[in-house]
């Protein structure tokens, strides 16, 4: 039963971020991508683009104090990173689902 909860919290924070990186239009695209790596603890959340009309490229975009980095998906440690933020807000949702109770 955990797992479908888990599964369901992980979809559904993806679908958010889904909607709101397609919302943000055409001034909101990532056009390349960084090639440097982003230290994990400087990272705040992550959105997800997707090939549009206006937005030519799949990115993972990172979210930092210092603004946004489009990294390319297909980079091991790009998904990895995502896994590791998925983790911690599963934590969270732990967290709060006990307290809660």
């Amino acid at each position: 039963m955990a797992s479908i909860k888990a599964t369901v919290a992980v979809l559904t924070l993806l679908s958010a971020c889904l909607l709101i990186t397609n919302a943000s239009g055409h001034h909101g695209c990532c056009r390349s991508y960084m090639t440097a790596r982003i230290p994990f603890l400087k990272i705040k959340g992550y959105s997800v683009q997707t090939i549009t009309e206006t937005c030519h490229i799949h990115a993972i975009i990172f979210h930092t104090k210092k603004g946004k980095a489009c990294m390319n998906p297909a980079l091991n440690w790009v998904m990895q990173y995502i896994h590791r933020l998925g983790n911690k807000a599963q934590m969270v949702h732990n967290k709060t689902s006990k307290t809660q109770q």
